[in-house]
């Protein structure tokens, strides 16, 4: 899930209601300055909570309540200004735009409604080029909002990931060109697997060494992909024993681990201590934690380098700090080179080439997107060299591993209709489709399933390596794992992450990390009791 997942791409979001002050933290270098207004003596109309949860060189990340004081309102319109030229390159559950120094921000279908005392969160990651200072009035609907405050201590999730927006934000300078030298592979022993099933396709289906049928029902445990590259760490919240009993609580079988290129690359713009050895050996840990417990391992590149500003950008920047609509040569070969040959010989990990794809979008046609997807090079509309899935395949198989790999498809691995006619050459035949399905995708109802993707699952085997919904209920996943059930498919839930606000701000599992479930959550934990 990725861009402004309203990610998708996707929100992470502080939902504290600071009490009305002025706050200033020392301007030196490496921290932030934020001051707010004074609060009145009546009670506002509205009042806002302005989070800077992080901020690194030349880049940070905010988040944003709105409390509504007055009458209900069935729509919104948030605005602001910038003192010192920063912009927005990637927002959350919100339209936003930019002019100048001025931010505008209206609201989403699903959150337009605020109640009189009720509030609504937003974010953005943004630049900043000398300072990032607060900005020093809000208004809701034109109502000018006192009692604002604000912050600069980190929040518990500052991931603007999630999954696909129709609505990116519009602004930013592209930041600097990333490094094109990555690191050499760390190391080329296989992790081994644990009691996790060694994998491979045959026909249809994934089969486990014994060549019994192997279905996942898993979660997505989001957080190597932006932790890192925000320089907040390298996983949001905890990755240890405790935490995966917390997962294996709910029958999940396998895990699907997003990553960020750069971080493991250690690109010049990732702090040293969240890249390159030090991040490899963090997901090698994780891996092997998790495949001692039985469970399979997705390996996810999630985010990766490259401008892109055309249709559906999920931010200007040149680094790997959001979605973009196809992964880049120079950087996603290597990290596949290098982490195929730190898996190689566990086949209890998969390979997941590259979340979200949208090529179409930025060549504006169907048949040259797809083209793209498979072949890379250059692209029409993307202004880098692209690394297409057979070049990504290649890469694997140069390195002696032979892992299963996952490839999504067109339109946010939402589109399947063409995965056959272009799907690479593998010389192992281990590739599986994999699919993407949320609420607000264009193929989310079961005429759609039967007609574009039971026709992809009777040829390959099929993974949904994403599903989830965005209205904090199970109305859209307890129909789609039965569909998926019944095809013998197997699917993965979007995410496995505390994030502020509960699954109000978007499709998150969990309200902590010992597995205490949203209404969400709830849901699909019911729909995998009981399953292999």
């Amino acid at each position: 899930m990725d861009t402004l997942h309203h990610r998708p791409a996707r929100p992470r979001l502080r939902a504290a209601i600071a009490s009305a002050s002025a706050v200033a933290l020392a301007a030196a270098a490496g921290t932030i300055a934020v001051v707010s207004g004074q609060a009145s003596a009546a009670t506002p109309a509205c009042s806002v909570t302005y989070t800077v949860a992080s901020q690194w060189a030349g880049g940070f990340s905010t988040n944003i309540t709105i409390v509504n004081n007055a009458s209900a309102i069935s729509s919104w319109t948030f605005a602001f200004s910038f003192a010192a030229g920063q912009t927005v390159t990637q927002g959350w559950n919100g339209n936003f735009t930019q002019s100048g120094a001025n931010v505008t921000v209206t609201n989403m279908s699903y959150n337009g409604t605020i109640a009189t005392g009720g509030s609504v969160s937003i974010g953005f990651n943004g630049s900043w080029t000398t300072s990032n200072p607060v900005p020093a009035a809000f208004t809701l609907n034109g109502t000018v909002c006192n009692g604002a405050s604000a912050s600069g201590s980190p929040s518990p999730s500052a991931s603007p990931s999630a999954s696909p927006s129709p609505s990116p934000s519009h602004s930013a300078s592209p930041s600097a060109s990333p490094s094109s030298s990555p690191s050499a592979s760390p190391s080329s022993s296989p992790t081994g697997g644990g009691s996790a099933p060694q994998l491979h396709v045959s026909g249809n289906k994934l089969v486990t060494s014994t060549g019994a049928t192997w279905t996942p029902h898993g979660v997505n445990r989001s957080g190597g992909e932006y932790k890192c590259v925000q320089g907040g760490g390298i996983w949001d919240g905890p990755a240890d024993q405790t935490s995966i009993t917390a997962i294996k609580s709910w029958n999940v079988n396998a895990v699907r681990v997003p990553l960020n290129e750069a971080c493991w690359n250690a690109e010049s713009y990732v702090t040293a201590a969240d890249a390159g050895a030090n991040y490899i050996n963090a997901v090698k840990a994780f891996v092997d934690l998790l495949n001692s417990n039985g469970l399979v391992v997705i390996l996810d590149l999630h985010w990766t380098d490259g401008v892109y500003t055309g249709n559906s950008s999920g931010c200007s920047s040149a680094q790997a700090t959001c979605q973009k609509p196809m992964p880049d040569a120079a950087q996603a070969i290597p990290f596949w080179s290098s982490v195929a040959s730190t898996f190689k010989g566990n086949d209890a990990v998969i390979f997941d080439l590259f979340n979200e794809p949208y090529a179409s979008r930025a060549t504006g046609n169907t048949t040259t997107g797809w083209q793209c997807w498979q072949s890379g090079g250059t692209c029409s509309g993307i202004g880098y060299s692209v690394a297409g899935m057979q070049q990504m395949v290649n890469a694997v198989r140069g390195a002696g591993a032979n892992n299963v790999l996952m490839l999504g498809g067109e339109e946010y691995s939402n589109d399947l209709t063409s995965w056959l006619t272009y799907k690479p050459t593998d010389p192992d035949n281990n590739l599986v489709a994999s699919w993407h399905s949320y609420n607000f995708n264009t193929c989310s109802s079961q005429s759609c399933w039967t007609s574009q993707i039971a026709p992809v699952i009777a040829q390959v085997p099929v993974i949904a390596g994403e599903i989830g919904e965005n209205d904090c209920s199970g109305s859209y996943i307890t129909p789609l794992t039965s569909w998926l059930e019944s095809q013998g498919t197997g699917f993965l839930a979007w995410t496995w992450d505390n994030w502020s606000g509960g699954c109000s701000s978007g499709p998150t599992l969990i309200t902590d990390y010992t597995g205490t479930a949203t209404a969400y959550g709830a849901a699909y934990k019911s729909d995998i009791a009981g399953l292999h």
